[in-house]
């Protein structure tokens, strides 16, 4: 058995990669950090290859599936993606597009190149991560719940192809809302509500993979607060979203 992992030298992708391992899964994780990769290789008990990849970089992405086709991979997990804050027209225009390529076609292109292999096989799973922002416009982040909510169309687009052709691959979202990872540090923000935990997050998100789940997300709170946004009109949802991220981006510039 064996598991692809991008972003997997820290937060959500680092503790799947674990909990997978602790599963008896062999490992092949991905990140740009090679001294991360290379301790977790040393940690983990199961047999674990390091890739070293920009996955904004898109000639990056089909290298890495020459790497991997042969590899028979039972589980890949687009778990890369970062964000930024700020307003849509100050932000940087090349950490935006960085971005994109991160959060959007790398998804698309490794999930595209490794479901066509596991259609072949008609087994495997496909754990694309998204985030609640997926369901929400997104002012103050405009970019970041943009690339999101692609990665949430795309994979539920999928799940209906994979069902109509009666096929045994399983495509799953995970779709969390805030988590204690670097993400803050990254995307420069502070969240207004405490994150939850990540080890948490990612043994819930792949145990509900396992079972099937189409849109995952983690925390019964999570869970209603979807809920309820369903009952707002976009304006409210954006006017909410907007007071959120500006006190968000106020409480950073304090610290």
């Amino acid at each position: 058995m064996k598991a692809l992992i991008t972003g997997a030298s820290s937060g959500i992708g680092k503790d799947m990669a674990y909990y997978l391992a602790d599963l008896g899964y062999d490992l092949i994780l991905v990140a740009r950090s090679k001294d991360k990769l290379q301790e977790m290789q040393k940690d983990i008990k199961t047999n674990v290859k390091v890739i070293v990849a920009d996955l904004s970089n898109e000639s990056k992405l089909k290298e890495l599936y020459i790497l991997c086709k042969n590899e028979d991979i039972d589980i890949l997990i687009n778990n890369a993606g970062f964000g930024a804050c700020g307003n849509f027209t100050e932000l940087d225009l090349n950490t935006e597009l960085e971005m994109i390529n991160t959060n959007i076609k790398a998804v698309h292109i490794l999930t595209k190149l490794f479901l066509k292999d596991m259609k072949k096989k008609d087994k495997g799973y496909i754990l694309n991560v998204a985030s609640l922002a997926a369901f929400q416009p997104g002012p103050l982040m405009a970019t970041y719940y943009s690339t999101k909510a692609y990665v949430l169309r795309l994979t539920t687009s999928i799940y209906e192809e994979l069902r109509r052709d009666k096929s045994k691959v399983v495509v799953s979202c995970l779709c969390p809302g805030p988590v204690e990872t670097n993400f803050n540090e990254v995307a420069d923000v502070n969240f207004s509500i405490k994150g939850m935990n990540s080890k948490y997050v990612s043994k819930y998100a792949i145990d509900q993979m396992f079972k099937g789940k189409l849109i995952i997300i983690p925390g019964i709170k999570m869970k209603l607060s979807q809920f309820f946004v369903r009952f707002l009109s976009t304006k409210k949802q954006a006017k909410i979203v907007y007071k959120i991220q500006r006190k968000k981006i106020k409480s950073r510039r304090e610290k």
